[in-house]
């Protein structure tokens, strides 16, 4: 049976599939938030790939469907046998940040504080399997963990070359003027938040927690948090972008300028608060 709940002007919807399998092992619930444009193409793998790491992880999918034009919606919708996966909609396009800030809205209605919230790609790029390290290194004590091409182990050799420079040189340029202990790549889109980080974030910013609309979101999101003092550990990530099947929404000049005044505005705000 759907369950369907409206709230606020996206429409949202949230559709309950079958349980985690029993063989899941851990106690904790990991929230992976995908949002997803016109994803029909890979979001089938990518689910199938996930019903096999929620063998052993506990998991929670939300699938955040931001105003496709594809069967996007109605393959979140079918689920996946044994996975837990849920279907949060915007009425039309909105951007990846909010579509991220939808999905961690819906996480932070249903999860406990102790849970993880990871957001990850829905074009089948992100390999599954790292969940598993993400929540490892929440456990050893990290607030953040992000999965890193930057680090040993980590490689984006199968991205395009114009997708690799810019990555490079935004997380050049991040490290030298933010300082970030812990973070080499500060643009990926595969992370793992402590529930009870977001949540603290999410009380003091309320709907200003992520107001970029494009990739620069992931950015911005780093940046606020660091404000709670957060301990950021990162996992090497090899990137899978020869998996892709569907068309890059990345706006090169439009990321560049977004980057760009992220930085401008992280120095001339002051910092919000310290610790809650």
């Amino acid at each position: 049976m759907i369950d369907d709940l409206t709230a606020g002007t996206t429409g949202r919807i949230s559709v309950p599939a079958p349980a985690a399998p029993v063989e899941a092992t851990t106690r904790t619930t990991a929230h992976v938030v995908l949002p997803a444009f016109d994803e029909a193409g890979s979001l089938p793998n990518l689910l199938a790939r996930l019903a096999e790491t929620a063998r052993t992880e506990r998991l929670v999918v939300w699938v955040v469907d931001d105003g496709s034009s594809d069967e996007t919606a109605a393959i979140a919708r079918a689920g996946r046998p044994g996975l837990d996966v849920r279907l949060v909609q915007h009425p039309r396009n909105l951007g990846l940040g909010q579509a991220v800030r939808s999905g961690l809205t819906a996480v932070l209605d249903a999860a406990d504080p102790d849970d993880l919230v990871v957001v990850m790609d829905a074009d089948d790029t992100h390999d599954p399997n790292l969940v598993t390290e993400l929540r490892r290194a929440l456990e050893r004590g990290a607030d953040v963990a992000i999965c890193s091409r930057f680090v040993a182990g980590g490689d984006d050799s199968t991205a395009p070359p114009f997708r690799r420079l810019l990555s490079r040189g935004a997380a050049v340029t991040f490290r030298r003027v933010l300082r970030m202990d812990g973070v080499h790549d500060f643009t990926s889109g595969f992370r793992a938040y402590r529930v009870g980080l977001i949540a603290r974030a999410a009380k003091h910013y309320g709907e200003r927690l992520i107001e970029e609309r494009g990739f620069a979101c992931m950015v911005e999101l780093l940046l606020k948090l660091r404000h709670c003092d957060p301990v950021v550990a990162e996992v090497p990530l090899v990137l899978q972008y020869d998996r892709k099947l569907s068309t890059s929404k990345l706006k090169l000049r439009r990321t560049i300028m977004q980057y760009m005044k992220l930085l401008v505005r992280d120095r001339l705000a002051p910092a919000p608060y310290r610790s809650l």
